[in-house]
């Protein structure tokens, strides 16, 4: 057996024990916060027209404001996992898959409440003022071991991921004739020069590309899709029809009909949201919100966003019928929908949108993953961390896809199942945190 059939019977087997514990503590989260996705919304409404209560602590503690947190966590889950996720899940799990992507948000979202506003209850500062924050510090009300491993963990998983991303950019421009090193080599500068800005500069980039490149890519999209209103209706048809059925073109190869399709739908649905894995609430904890609660509600809603792009990039495939043409994960599915079906400069503007996500994704990993690496470090030796990152992108660039999917699912396991159960813990040993009227 090779490595990517190992990794890939490996996932078999842990897939659908982790995927029925996923879906169980977002009930049982959702549960215990008595449907916090549909109470909080007036709260929310009070955010939008009246702003957060801004904490007014040490001067010299290097905080951001709720929405450019806001938008530096978006960095990280709106990106290439949002084009390319929902292909890949059909293609390994059928139409059906796409449902159980975005069914998984909704527990996904309060998922996401509790390990932000967790991650700004336990966060801490250094003495130059830098936050130490994340799941390597709420998983130590848990337990220290919890959290230790949590970390090594993460930082072999967001070199992975920026890989992964670097990897994907780069074979979809090598379709334009794009040597795959340069691209690597670019991400990899870029990088460099954005993290050495600290958390400030991450949420101005962010802030400024993620809205622009959303409406780009979701412009385009929708053309394509509302082109041809039978291919919709079936495209409909296909999703809810096979959400308890096979029909994937690997469906042969990785596994039963339906636990297959909810897999490869919640494994992709926590690569998009980040839900479950922690580490959108290491950006969110970078805010200046005064209640943690605040923050942890602008991170639960903005996983709509995330289905919503998801579910559209998922329509795009199915709509045009590329879900059939592969009979192995492609990462240039997309790609070759907007080459073939889009208005004129279709594909351009699918280039455009696509550097633009992936290079606000692997800053925001990138900037995770050294925060993650400062809350094992203590901050000590985070040059040498951004120069291994910024290797790991350029040689992600040329690596295989398929090989690196699998990885990314097997490393998602042993990552997302301690910190869910830990969530649950949590949840029960300390409510007063996630009150919403304290």
């Amino acid at each position: 057996m090779d490595l990517l059939g190992f990794f890939r019977s490996a996932n078999i087997i842990l897939g659908a024990p982790a995927t029925i514990i996923f879906l169980c503590v977002g009930v049982i989260l959702t549960l215990k916060t008595r449907f916090i996705q549909f109470r909080a919304l007036p709260k929310l409404w009070g955010f939008i027209t009246k702003g957060f209560k801004r904490s007014i602590g040490e001067k010299n503690i290097k905080t951001i404001s709720s929405f450019h947190a806001m938008f530096a966590a978006m960095a990280t889950s709106l990106g290439m996992g949002n084009i390319v996720g929902p292909s890949v899940a059909i293609v390994a799990g059928g139409p059906g898959a796409l449902f159980w992507l975005v069914a998984y948000t909704f527990f996904g979202g309060v998922m996401r409440f509790t390990e932000t506003t967790f991650a700004l209850f336990t966060r801490k500062k250094t003495e130059d003022g830098d936050i130490i924050s994340g799941p390597t510090q709420y998983l130590k009300l848990v337990h220290k071991w919890v959290a230790n491993w949590y970390g090594v963990v993460m930082i072999i998983l967001f070199a992975v991921w920026s890989g992964l991303q670097s990897n994907t950019l780069a074979n979809i421009l090598a379709k334009e004739n794009v040597p795959q090193w340069w691209v690597g080599l670019a991400l990899s500068i870029i990088v460099l020069f954005i993290l050495h800005g600290g958390a400030k500069r991450v949420g101005l980039v962010a802030s400024k590309l993620v809205p622009f490149m959303f409406i780009l890519y979701l412009s385009f999209s929708l053309i394509v899709i509302f082109k041809d209103l039978g291919a919709l209706k079936h495209a409909l048809n296909l999703i809810f029809s096979h959400i308890f059925s096979p029909a994937a073109p690997l469906g042969a190869f990785v596994g039963s009909a339906v636990m297959n399709a909810m897999r490869s739908g919640v494994f992709r649905s926590i690569f998009i949201t980040e839900a479950g894995l922690g580490t959108s609430s290491i950006p969110h904890s970078m805010s200046d919100a005064k209640k943690p609660v605040d923050q942890g509600l602008l991170a639960m809603y903005s996983i709509t966003a995330d289905a919503f792009l998801s579910f559209i990039s998922g329509l795009l495939i199915l709509v045009t019928g590329l879900w059939l043409t592969t009979s192995q994960i492609d990462s240039t599915l997309v790609y070759t929908a907007f080459k073939d079906n889009a208005p004129r400069l279709g594909d351009v503007i699918l280039i455009i949108s696509v550097t633009l996500f992936v290079t606000t994704t692997v800053i925001g990993n990138s900037f995770n993953g050294t925060q993650s690496f400062a809350s094992l470090t203590n901050h000590k030796w985070l040059g040498t961390y951004k120069t291994f990152t910024a290797i790991v992108i350029f040689f992600g660039s040329i690596v295989s896809v398929p090989l690196v999917w699998e990885l990314v699912d097997f490393i998602i396991t042993f990552v997302a199942v301690p910190n869910v159960i830990s969530l649950v813990i949590l949840a029960f040993k300390k409510p007063e945190v996630l009150d919403i009227n304290q």
